[in-house]
């Protein structure tokens, strides 16, 4: 038997007997983020056991969502699932069959909780998607209802600004004479970007650093939360969490060549001055902060070509 044959695709669902939201949560969308994995799991065994009552509406649980890439313990399988989702008629990679399985399945839902984390240490964040717009990227229009869901996850720090930024990479890429796969403005679309063209809304929890044993209860919270928000479960509703911080992503740098390096090991949210050296090409040029911000996302390990780190301004969103 190959190594695929050997995997399958699992969804685990509880319905409540009065009408209610529907929601998704996921795990486990790259292969090495297992908290959502292990909170998901927590969850499922407390409703089984009876400690908590699916009272309304319904839930699925997806606890590994990529199972090649986690039976691998990395970050992917063939490529990125959380980029360029969407069904196929032609299988190509081993995230085209994730996606013809997943995507009709976000459809049937109208919330999402995508759990994650992240490569360096920081502290846990939720990334929103866009205000209300008309405009061709990404048309949204309830970006009040996201918010208001947002605010009861149990964090404090909210970032905005994803796929606009992600596009005008997409560009300077293009202008570049890239032709790679990262330079089309469809490889942003990943599970909540695909939820929102639904209808539905979507929230991207990640929930500390990949080894952080602090991370799997972050991701519980979140679920706990959420289910009582939406008045699913039969658990107090939260309240909105206050002295917020809210951020806006402006720019994403890629990693050029192999020898691009940091100047220091970087966590999210560090601080960045205007003109503070953040890495070095390996042409020895300097990458600098074009103005005062914070770094987030810093992948010491990202491929040539790929996004090497973002960088952030503040916002008064939230």
């Amino acid at each position: 038997m190959s190594e695929l044959d050997s995997l399958h695709f699992q969804s685990i669902s509880f319905t409540g007997h009065a009408p209610g939201a529907r929601l998704v949560v996921l795990g486990a969308v790259h292969g090495n983020e297992t908290c959502g994995t292990q909170a998901i799991r927590r969850v499922i065994a407390e409703i089984e056991s009876g400690q908590l009552v699916i009272v309304a509406g319904s839930v699925t649980f997806v606890p590994v969502t990529n199972p090649l890439a986690y039976a691998r313990k990395q970050r992917m399988g063939d490529r990125n699932l959380n980029r360029n989702l969407i069904p196929t008629d032609t299988l190509v990679e081993y995230e085209d069959r994730i996606a013809n399985w997943l995507c009709p399945l976000l459809a049937q839902h109208d919330a999402l909780l995508d759990l994650h984390s992240f490569h360096t240490s920081g502290q846990p964040f939720v990334m929103l998607g866009p205000q209300d717009n008309r405009g061709t990227l990404e048309p949204f229009a309830r970006a009040a209802d996201e918010t208001a869901l947002a605010l009861r996850l149990g964090v404090h720090r909210f970032v905005d600004g994803w796929l606009d930024t992600y596009a005008a990479g997409v560009a300077r890429r293009l202008a570049a004479g890239a032709t790679s796969r990262e330079a089309d403005v469809n490889y942003g679309v990943g599970t909540t970007e695909y939820m929102r063209a639904q209808g539905g809304i979507a929230l991207t929890l990640e929930c500390g650093q990949h080894d952080d044993p602090a991370a799997p209860a972050v991701a519980y919270r979140a679920i706990r939360n959420t289910l009582a928000y939406l008045r699913l479960g039969d658990v107090p509703v939260p309240v909105p969490v206050a002295d917020t911080e809210a951020l806006r992503l402006y720019q994403v740098v890629d990693r050029i060549h192999a020898e691009d390096a940091f100047a220091r090991d970087w966590s999210s949210f560090d601080r960045v001055h205007a003109g503070e050296v953040i890495g070095t090409r390996h042409d020895c040029s300097p990458v600098v902060a074009d103005s005062d911000g914070y770094i987030v996302f810093p992948n010491p390990n990202a491929l040539p070509g790929q996004e090497w780190f973002y960088l952030a301004k503040r916002s008064t969103r939230v």
